[in-house]
């Protein structure tokens, strides 16, 4: 690994490290993910750490092996072209942000649903719900249970950091020609890019039930890397190396 740039390798190395961390605690009976995961402000288990934390949390082996394939792939580049500080800057920031946006996805959920319940029902999910997920069961009212998950879950991965770095490789490098499966000829990256933010908004407002991905965090990480890296350009960083058309 001497070819990976600093911040990349050790990006991988802790992702991976906290990975395998998550699996022998299982084993004991300890849920890191439900720990260190980002939780619903309003919950009991949430606290502002877990904004960083859930970056380097993930949910099975093809959720981390395709998040570090990513930051591997497209996050060396972007750490050789602005180097290793602003790199590790625009990863955790975006991060950051990512765990914002969906916070804030998950207050107009929640509170969306609170609307149409008895204040009643309300409080016992509040003061009842979480001991009643870790205990494997759910409220037998549909509506009660459903505002339970959306209250008591966690968001894990670095999807969010990733998409930023994917934004960046496409703001960067547009025209730079990827061959993606099952695709039969090269894109180029800034298509690349744009196809995929559509397809999580899409995703995103669909809100199918039983899709436990986070598309809304994948998009506030977009968002976010596209807001600094205009605010970079916009500070003139062009003629230093940083930006190429």
């Amino acid at each position: 690994m001497n070819s990976i740039p600093v911040i990349t390798k050790n990006l991988l190395i802790i992702n991976v490290l906290m990975f395998l961390g998550t699996l022998v605690a299982r084993t004991y009976g300890i849920d890191l993910a439900d720990y260190l995961g980002l939780h619903f402000f309003m919950s009991d288990r949430f606290n502002a750490a877990q904004l960083i934390t859930y970056m380097f949390m993930h949910g099975g082996f093809t959720h981390v092996f395709f998040n570090m394939f990513a930051v591997w792939m497209f996050g060396r580049i972007l750490e050789q072209v602005w180097g290793p500080k602003r790199f590790l800057f625009y990863y955790l920031l975006c991060g950051i942000g990512a765990g914002l946006i969906q916070e804030g996805v998950t207050a107009v959920r929640y509170f969306t649903m609170e609307s149409g319940m008895n204040p009643e029902a309300v409080s016992a999910v509040l003061s009842e719900g979480a001991k009643a997920l870790s205990s494997g069961m759910n409220f037998v009212d549909p509506g009660m249970a459903e505002l339970n998950i959306v209250l008591n879950s966690s968001t894990v991965g670095a999807s969010g950091a990733v998409y930023a770095i994917l934004l960046g490789f496409g703001m960067l490098f547009p025209n730079e020609r990827m061959f993606i499966f099952p695709l039969p000829m090269p894109i180029k990256a800034k298509y690349f890019v744009m196809g995929y933010a559509l397809i999580e908004l899409y995703s995103g407002l669909a809100n199918n039930p039983t899709d436990n991905v986070a598309h809304f965090a994948h998009l506030g990480g977009m968002i976010f890397g596209f807001i600094l890296i205009m605010y970079w350009r916009r500070k003139g960083r062009r003629g230093n190396g940083y930006y190429y058309n």
